[in-house]
């Protein structure tokens, strides 16, 4: 299965947190780590669409209130499928963002 690297962020904060249940505000910190930030309100909307996404996969659960046209999801939890995913993603190591210049290789 294929994640992003915010739903990949989303897990791995939801297995860490100390809480059951964990708020959609705490998730906007994945972009203060990032060297290009988008504009708030597409972080909004990029956040909401990750936690449908991992939703629909059933890793996690979403609280929030249904209107006739939308869910506003609130908060998450983690489900069993995702706790898993999560214990696996915690045990890979991290990519660096390295740049090697061609000029550096010797041939």
């Amino acid at each position: 299965m294929r994640l992003s690297p915010l739903q990949k962020y989303i897990l791995k904060f939801c297995y860490n947190s100390s809480a059951r249940v964990v708020s959609r505000t705490s998730f906007a910190k994945f972009y203060e780590i990032q060297k290009f930030k988008p504009k708030q309100a597409d972080m909004v909307n990029i956040i909401t669409k990750s936690l449908e996404s991992l939703i629909d996969k059933g890793l996690l659960v979403g609280y929030g209130v249904r209107t006739p046209e939308k869910w506003y999801i609130k908060e998450v939890r983690l489900m069993p499928a995702g706790r898993k995913i999560a214990r696996r993603l915690l045990g890979e190591q991290q990519v660096l963002p390295l740049r090697i210049s061609k000029s550096n290789h010797k041939k």
